[in-house]
């Protein structure tokens, strides 16, 4: 579908909008790779539009945000991102996408928030489940394996002045990452869907049923073509997969759902009678 001509718009610290709607369709929320930026969802959201909305996350240490310092771990890195997108989930269905490392996050942000604000679909790409989870910090790894483990040797090869500022976004990534530690914890209610790309080194297909177990509501699992990450600033990923996943997840009950506030209302004046 066509794109509005809307301009991309910044939600305070943490959210890009690619591609703004000029009504509230369903959201999108997507979490970007270990050393990802927002701008990598781009595509997808002009494939998306406008029948949703995508809401990218934009870590900090990076892009627009490069003054600002990454969470020390994981766990506080989860709260800054509860408590940045609470403010956005009200008043309609919204779902999260996230990729590797930001897959992990996304389930994880979904679990920490209330049963009531938690997403109608959660969708898990290139990622194992977080029982599963097990990442090198890469202190130990060379320039070229970081890039590969990452997806991202092939975005930089042909402009070298990238390396550098990709690899200080990959480290600081996976320094948080390594501080993950799963406890076990009841499922969340939200579909949730893994993905994995049929070239991907990092992640085998049959390490997608995992995330079953993390999950109370719908489940599956998909391997689509491609590597490790699906979703780039060179092309939008699994337009056709997601678009139908979202129209297809099975809303919360309404009184499950946070709803908007309503508009203030003006005080109610007194009838003035007509004189006889």
């Amino acid at each position: 579908m066509s794109a509005t001509a809307a301009r991309p718009r910044i939600e305070g610290d943490w959210f890009l909008v690619p591609v703004p709607q000029p009504h509230r369709p369903l959201r999108l929320f997507c979490f970007p790779h270990a050393g990802g930026d927002a701008t990598a969802f781009t595509p997808l959201a002009r494939a998306l539009a406008p029948a949703a909305e995508v809401w990218a996350l934009r870590p900090p240490a990076r892009g627009g945000r490069s003054r600002d310092r990454m969470p020390p771990d994981f766990d506080t890195l989860v709260a800054a991102v509860v408590e940045a997108i609470t403010p956005h989930l009200a008043g309609g269905r919204f779902g999260f996408y996230g990729q590797s490392f930001g897959a992990l996050l996304a389930y994880e942000v979904a679990r920490a928030l209330p049963a009531d604000r938690r997403p109608d679909l959660v969708v898990a790409a290139g990622a194992p489940c977080p029982a599963e989870w097990a990442e090198r910090e890469g202190k130990d790894l060379d320039a070229t394996e970081l890039l590969r483990l990452t997806g991202l040797e092939e975005l930089v090869r042909a402009d070298p002045d990238l390396v550098e500022l990709a690899l200080s976004g990959i480290r600081t990534d996976l320094a948080v990452s390594a501080t993950f530690r799963h406890r076990p914890h009841p499922p969340i209610g939200s579909a949730l869907y893994a993905l994995a790309g049929a070239d991907d080194p990092m992640l085998g297909t049959t390490d997608l049923t995992g995330w079953a177990a993390f999950t109370g509501g719908a489940f599956g699992h998909h391997v689509l073509p491609g590597g490790h990450l699906l979703a780039t600033v060179d092309r939008p990923g699994p337009v056709a997969l997601l678009s139908s996943l979202l129209a297809a997840a099975p809303a919360r009950p309404a009184a499950d759902r946070v709803r908007a506030p309503a508009p203030a209302r003006p005080p109610l004046r007194p009838a003035v009678r007509p004189r006889p």
